[in-house]
């Protein structure tokens, strides 16, 4: 699945720019026969042709704006309009991809020791233009972890063009750390001290491009084009050293994916 172009990546350039910026480049790292098997597999899943028990489904808005994406749904039966699915991890498919040798190289160069996964899950912007999302960051006490994560490998299944549904960054925000403890979406007055309209950088891609997305750093979405599907996979990674702390329901066991070569496994 990892593309020819991708074999003689210099990962220590890549990681330079990731912690400078909170965002890198990996270029088109998922050959075409890839993309093809995980965008059928994507479908596959919002139509209900493989299931797998345990899974999340959160339905887009109807309205397009991120604010009015119904919440605790879950699965409302065969549509390519749903915004998340996660827990891809449960597929072979999309567990191949996220273990492939190259993602293993970078997540190794950036953490030491056992790597285990937060979350494995697909973004969809569909048919309709799918919904905007806001500058926010991912962490914070809505993940509920000992230890904040700081490494998302996000990778194109569809075009994501320039007012088409691609990422936008705000280059270095990551440095700052969390603007509000509980994480998630950034208060719209933050968002304007910032001038975060004046400094924002789209990240186009094509299918088969990978980004590197820094937990902290400031990120956004807007809507899809009509009629043109964006669907992303993103690979949460971090140590196996942190643990879950949430209280109202059982703490999160994390799967893990690459051990330390000195510990086997």
């Amino acid at each position: 699945m990892v593309s020819v172009e991708a074999e003689g990546l210099d990962v220590a350039a890549v990681l330079a720019h990731y912690e400078a910026h909170g965002y890198a480049r990996l270029g088109r790292v998922l050959d075409d026969a890839g993309v093809e098997s995980l965008r059928e597999r994507a479908d596959d899943l919002m139509l209900g042709r493989v299931v797998y028990p345990g899974m999340f489904f959160q339905p887009d808005a109807t309205t397009g704006r991120y604010e009015d994406a119904p919440l605790g749904l879950g699965w409302q039966g065969p549509s390519l309009e749903y915004r998340k699915l996660e827990k891809l991890e449960k597929d072979p498919r999309f567990l191949a991809w996220l273990e492939n040798p190259l993602f293993e190289r970078i997540t190794r160069a950036r953490i030491p020791g056992d790597i285990v996964l937060y979350r494995a899950i697909l973004f969809h912007k569909g048919p309709a233009g799918g919904s905007n999302l806001p500058f926010h960051q991912d962490g914070g006490k809505l993940w509920g972890l000992t230890r904040e994560p700081d490494l998302q490998i996000w990778t194109a299944l569809d075009d994501a063009p320039e007012g088409g549904g691609c990422l936008e960054v705000i280059p270095g925000s990551h440095r700052a750390g969390l603007v509000t403890a509980l994480g998630g979406v950034i208060p719209p007055d933050r968002v304007e001290a910032a001038d975060a309209e004046g400094h924002v950088v789209p990240l186009p891609v094509r299918a088969g491009e990978a980004l590197l997305v820094h937990n902290h750093v400031w990120h956004r979405s807007g809507r899809g084009r009509p009629g043109q599907r964006r669907r992303a996979f993103s690979a949460c990674y971090m140590s196996a050293d942190t643990t879950c702390v949430r209280k109202k329901k059982a703490p999160r066991v994390f799967p893990p994916v690459f051990r330390h070569p000195m510990r086997g496994g």
